[in-house]
């Protein structure tokens, strides 16, 4: 996919457009902040969280056993996070419009971290349900709204999303960093308080909001209620219904896992039944579209089963099983480690769309369906990475730091690859009245991803819990990365090869 640098565009925007920053609707800068900041409340967030469920309500398991238990929790709550974008971009579409949307989703979110400060555990996981619900609401619809600033066929739009993307990695960055210290500076000596790094989220999410409430003028009248639509009655029916939700996810959290698994993956494939049934209404061009990207949603899945493994397993295996770096006295913190993909996207991400735009110039450029396989296969050879380190492990069962560095590198380049081309990919190939919900579907497919991955977290705790030894649990995480390895490569390898064929049914779309 061609990404349009803003030396390439004019700077004379459309009529109707406004003034521009960098060649770019000022909007965009708007949308890149709230998501700077949103994105800063949930990673912040998510560096802390399996650490302190296991620490906190598992802490009468054995090590192992009580991994797999908050690696469980884990991945409830990132697939819900992601799998209520569904209905969250239906609000936007019939209801309240993306901004009130983005509002109303944004305000869930604050109130839930504030909640996980309580010592309740009750109050903590209805904390967690309201963030679901409240991501639910914000995270696919301003992904929307930044294409909905911009014409169809203009070539600003796949830059957008990678300057958008950006904005979510600086927060992401910061995020850990930023809620690690505080928790540090809250606890004692080697027992931080997380409860505070929570807070620390919820006011960053705050500050978000108060960023797009500013710049709303300069989003030219888009994501504003459908007709008919405007008042506060609309308002108090969504806020009423996400409180009727939240207690209903807030149970799937706590007890039957085997339901929030069938009920996420059978509303998957109901989605995708019925995006085919849209597709088959559609001109022949459209419909090829639309089976083109139902394919990858699939493959979405794929990709981040493997890549979600950042805040699960790989969290746990940073703060157990890595000699950790050290200048002099003193050793990065464990949970810096949930910062360092994001290093990399800011400083890798204007190095792959200046080479997006470079191969273009000369017809090299890789098809949308081409950079999916060349992401799934770098997801793949990032676990191959670190299972060199286990390979050359100390005789404790420790792996150095570089390794867990290179796997983050390669991984960094796939989602570069994959990412923010899927985003920009789903505003062009969705028919434009279900815009909203297919970028639901592009967010469920990523939920279903975050739960296989903690499948394969609990999975590798569980394994590990088998052995007595260090450097045996070391290798049994090992062994389970080389299953993500092989899928991989496997399945990116197979896309890769048949890419020309698939790229033929998008018919004209880069």
């Amino acid at each position: 996919m061609a990404q349009a640098d803003s030396a390439e565009v004019p700077q004379t925007a459309p009529h109707d457009e406004g003034p521009t920053l960098l060649g770019h609707p000022r909007g965009l800068f708007v949308l890149f902040f709230a998501e700077l900041w949103e994105r800063f409340c949930y990673y912040g967030m998510r560096a802390l969280l399996a650490i302190y469920i296991a620490e906190q309500y598992f802490a009468h398991l054995d090590q192992d056993a009580a991994k797999a238990a908050a690696s469980a929790s884990y991945g409830g709550f990132t697939a819900l996070v992601y799998a209520l974008g569904i209905f969250g971009g239906s609000i936007a579409d019939r209801v309240l419009g993306y901004r009130r949307t983005i509002v109303v989703g944004g305000l869930f979110m604050a109130a839930g971290e504030f909640m996980l400060m309580s010592s309740s555990k009750d109050l903590f996981f209805i904390g967690l349900a309201a963030l679901i619900v409240g991501n639910g609401m914000f995270k696919p619809n301003i992904s929307t709204l930044v294409g909905k600033l911009y014409k169809p066929n203009d070539a600003r739009r796949d830059s957008a999303f990678t300057i958008f993307y950006m904005g979510i990695n600086i927060g992401a960055l910061l995020a850990p960093l930023g809620c690690q210290a505080i928790s540090a500076a809250m606890g004692t000596e080697g027992h931080p308080d997380y409860r505070y790094g929570f807070m620390l989220a919820g006011a960053c999410m705050l500050l978000g909001l108060v960023c797009f409430g500013i710049g709303g003028k300069q989003l030219q009248g888009k994501g504003l209620p459908p007709p008919g639509k405007e008042g506060m009655g609309p308002i108090i029916q969504v806020v009423l219904g996400a409180c009727i939700v939240i207690p209903g996810v807030y149970a799937l959290l706590n007890y039957n896992e085997d339901v929030l698994a069938y009920g996420l993956y059978a509303t998957f494939i109901g989605m995708e039944v019925f995006l085919v049934s849209i597709a088959m209404k559609q001109e022949p061009v459209l419909r090829a579209r639309m089976f083109v990207l139902i394919l990858l949603l699939f493959l979405n899945v794929v990709f981040w089963s493997g890549f979600e493994q950042a805040g699960n397993s790989l969290n746990f295996f940073a703060k157990e099983r890595l000699v950790p770096l050290t200048i002099g006295d003193w050793k990065m913190p464990f949970e810096w480690w949930q910062s360092v993909n994001s290093v990399f996207i800011v400083a890798l991400g204007p190095v792959f769309t200046g080479l997006w735009v470079a191969l273009d110039r000369r017809g090299l450029n890789p098809s949308i369906p081409a950079k999916f396989g060349i992401g799934l296969i770098a997801m793949g050879l990032g676990f191959a990475v670190l299972n060199l380190g286990i390979g050359g492990a100390t005789a404790e069962g420790n792996v150095y730091w570089y390794f867990l560095l290179g796997l983050y590198f390669v991984h960094t380049c796939g989602e570069l690859c994959l990412s923010p081309v899927g985003l920009s990919m789903v505003t062009k190939l969705a028919p434009e009245k279900v815009t909203g919900m297919v970028m639901g579907a592009w967010f469920l497919a990523i939920a279903c991803g975050n739960y296989i991955a903690s499948e394969f977290s609990t999975l590798a705790a569980k394994e590990a819990g088998k052995v007595s030894t260090a450097l045996e649990k070391a290798n049994a995480y090992g062994t389970v990365f080389n299953y993500v390895f092989l899928v991989g490569v496997a399945i990116g390898g197979g896309l890769l090869l048949s890419s020309r064929w698939i790229n033929r049914g998008m018919h004209g779309v880069k």
